[in-house]
């Protein structure tokens, strides 16, 4: 059986949860988020706590058990303070405006590319080489986040690039060339 997935998992105020057609759809302030419960896992709400268990002891079975209980956490966290991820575009010339619900980058190409925000998320561009992506589903924030850094990943020898704000590169060294032998 999996230790964190018999762990009970506290509902806060505001917060609503709804077990239906095999799916835990929590909503609160900030959204809705919802999640399909895998075969062999029953989720269950008692006073104020929602239960996960597992209806049999095998490895898969036992390895969902904790990923539910975890999932359900995470849209907890996300209705009711929300996700963000920050990232930073270094290099001359390189910026991001927002135009509706298109994002455009200018990173070294030819035309600035555009990638469409999906739905659930916002975008912000509180300056040209900063974005700032918002949302209650951690994977959709973290998943839109890791789409726009591969657009343009940080170069490892000048430090070009579109990066994480907490994430730091090391420079490689250039190539040294011998005066002769």
């Amino acid at each position: 059986m999996s230790r964190i997935g018999k762990q009970p998992i506290p509902i806060p105020e505001g917060v609503k949860i709804a077990i239906q057609d095999n799916a835990v759809e929590v909503t609160g302030p900030k959204g809705k988020v919802r999640e399909a419960i895998p075969a062999n896992i029953t989720v269950t709400l008692q006073e104020k706590q929602a239960i996960v268990k597992a209806l049999n002891d095998e490895k898969k079975t036992n390895a969902a058990h904790g990923l539910m209980r975890v999932l359900i956490a995470n849209a907890i966290v996300g209705v009711t303070t929300g996700y963000q991820k920050a990232l930073s575009i270094v290099g001359t010339g390189y910026n991001a405006r927002l135009k509706g619900k298109t994002l455009e980058l200018a990173v070294g190409f030819i035309l600035p590319l555009t990638l469409n925000i999906p739905d659930g998320l916002t975008v912000e561009v509180p300056t040209p080489i900063r974005i700032v992506v918002k949302g209650c589903n951690k994977q959709l924030v973290g998943e839109f986040a890791a789409t726009i850094r591969r657009i343009k990943e940080p170069d490892h020898y000048k430090g070009k690039g579109i990066r994480y704000e907490a994430e730091k590169i090391i420079l490689k060294a250039g190539k040294s060339f011998s005066t002769g032998g």
